[in-house]
């Protein structure tokens, strides 16, 4: 007797189909929007149209939307969540992040200059999705030194848009890209613990995809900082 295409085996078989293409999809979007962002690198980097904010709300809002509409950024936030997945006290990582970019602000508004700053932002990009990829995470102090160092350039990049800004715009900046990259790491964290128990049986894991969509994000964000 031949097998009904919805017995248990064709179902799985349905179901690891599904999962991938899932995940390949995801990559591509990844890869898309990176390719996309690069191309209007200028304005995802200057909320408002690159007007300095000049109250609490703009400060906010602004602070909340470098950080997603810069995909560099996004790219890595996302990283940083999933790395940090695969550690007890993974939420260190993320953690560690935020409050040196909050460092790389501050370097930035003293008018202190870092080198070569959007190459070592695309480099962080490149670097924390070929860890994903590889699937060979260092320990947590390693990765959070990595993210720590990372945190200082993204900072420093925030620190652009807000220059020149009056107190209250400012505290409002620094809160709201704090708030909303702790955030997407933290969901990122949570959200990759759940599909990393899918995809465990899977032999090419979500975690491995995701990874080259960032690393890849990340070339081309590179390659644009270095050749214009």
């Amino acid at each position: 007797m031949s097998k009904s295409k919805f017995s248990p085996s064709n179902r799985s078989s349905i179901s690891r189909y599904q999962n991938q293409k899932l995940g390949f999809n995801a990559m591509a979007l990844l890869v898309w929007m990176g390719i996309l962002s690069t191309a209007q690198q200028a304005m995802a980097h200057h909320p408002f149209g690159g007007e300095t904010p000049d109250n609490f709300i703009t400060g906010f809002l602004s602070g909340l939307g470098h950080p997603v509409i810069g995909f560099d950024h996004l790219a890595f936030v996302i990283g940083v969540g999933l790395i940090a997945a695969g550690f007890t006290s993974g939420f260190l990582i993320p953690g560690a992040f935020v409050l040196t970019t909050l460092v790389g602000t501050g370097i930035h508004l003293l008018g202190m200059d870092l080198p070569i700053p959007e190459i070592a932002i695309a480099t962080s990009v490149v670097l924390f999705g070929g860890l994903l990829l590889s699937a060979k995470i260092p320990n947590i102090s390693v990765v959070l030194g990595l993210a720590s160092l990372a945190g200082i350039f993204h900072g420093y990049a925030y620190g652009e848009a807000i220059v020149g800004a009056e107190i209250s715009p400012l505290l409002a900046y620094l809160i709201g890209f704090s708030v909303i990259q702790y955030g997407i790491a933290i969901l990122a964290l949570y959200l990759s613990k759940s599909l990393i128990k899918q995809w465990r049986d899977q032999p090419f894991p979500l975690m491995r995809i995701l990874g080259f969509g960032i690393c890849s994000v990340g070339v081309v964000f590179l390659s644009s900082a270095i050749f214009g």
